[in-house]
């Protein structure tokens, strides 16, 4: 979520649960295809306030591995209101272009993260630097070549954020995406599902934005909203479609040398595993799920996971034993963190 216009409202979509056609789509696909924590820790950064509601929409979800502790830390806040979700944006103004040199991707050498590492999750705003792990999923959009540089100087490794499944009003590129490909709303202001079907038009849209992400010296690649076809799209998306779409994603990434997760999108993950790098989940603790992502961390790797309303003492014990890099985060997913 990045680079809001300003004056822009709107806040960012976490996981949609699958509905019952959903379910029996993923049983047919399932045949067609014979697929198948302790004591809480200190909390990090300088959030304003603690874990609040999620959407009132399901939602989707994915696991990741356990944070190492670690960095500067701050007593959770116990004032004040919890914003709703529709306030995670990011801040209206944007960063002034920088002319930065940039580190891209080296082609051979894409980054692999393993499981359990630490990392932080801040998409709303440009990035705080301040929180001691070495990974950093960031918006995209909203970030400068300056700021990966900075923390490429700190010796982490970057993730840029992207949404790849829904228009949005206040990015910059909105005006290139034609009406044919916008659906109906996903449940966050000015945001509009995209018609994934229609390779032709959206391959060229998502491989401008990887060139941000490549050009800005990102390492990797989070696409958000990637499971549109278990949700009220106003298209008739099937699984398979999102099958195509995602390894295309994939591809696109793999090829300017970016490392790309599969966010959520759990019940895909057999035939998905091979085509991502890492995965990104949104509350599988809370729904009983983290064990769906166990391909990734047994095929060596990472798990990025949080949980917005769960108690660490709950999820972190299991967190652990799947090896997980799990925290709990707000849901404005400001600089506010708690790791297992």
């Amino acid at each position: 979520m990045v680079g809001a216009d300003p004056g822009a409202g709107g806040g960012r979509p976490v996981r949609r649960r699958p509905g019952a056609a959903l379910a029996a789509a993923l049983l047919a696909l399932a045949v067609l295809a014979g697929c198948s924590g302790s004591a809480e820790g200190p909390a990090e950064g300088a959030g304003t306030s603690g874990p609040g509601a999620s959407p009132g929409t399901t939602r989707p979800t994915s696991a990741a591995p356990a944070p190492t502790a670690g960095g500067p830390t701050t007593s959770r806040p116990t004032t004040g209101p919890t914003p709703a979700p529709t306030t995670g944006r990011p801040t209206t103004t944007r960063p002034a272009p920088d002319r930065t040199p940039t580190r891209r991707p080296v082609p051979g050498a894409r980054w692999q993260p393993r499981p359990g590492v630490s990392w932080q999750w801040q998409l709303n705003g440009r990035v705080d630097p301040s929180v001691d792990v070495p990974v950093y999923d960031i918006d995209g959009f909203e970030n400068s070549a300056a700021d990966v540089a900075r923390l490429h100087r700190d010796g982490r490794k970057v993730i840029c954020y992207v949404n790849v499944g829904a228009w949005e009003d206040y990015r910059p590129d909105r005006d290139a995406f034609p009406d044919s490909v916008l659906g109906g709303p996903n449940g966050w202001h000015g945001e509009r599902w995209l018609d994934i079907r229609r390779l032709d038009v959206v391959r060229p849209l998502m491989e401008r934005r990887f060139d941000m992400c490549r050009d800005k010296g990102f390492d990797a690649v989070e696409p958000d909203l990637v499971e549109g076809y278990g949700n009220d799209t106003g298209f008739p998306l099937t699984a398979d479609d999102q099958l195509r779409y995602n390894r295309m994603i994939a591809d696109i990434a793999h090829e300017r040398g970016l490392a790309v997760g599969l966010k959520n999108d759990l019940h895909q993950i057999p035939l998905l595993v091979d085509h991502f790098d890492f995965a990104v989940n949104e509350e599988c603790a809370q729904f009983d799920e983290c064990g769906l992502l166990e391909p990734f961390v047994a095929a060596g790797k990472a798990v990025f996971h949080v949980e917005y309303e769960e108690s660490p003492s709950r999820f972190c014990p299991r967190s652990r034993s799947l090896r997980l890099s799990s925290m709990l985060k707000n849901p404005e997913l400001d600089v506010w963190r708690k790791p297992c």
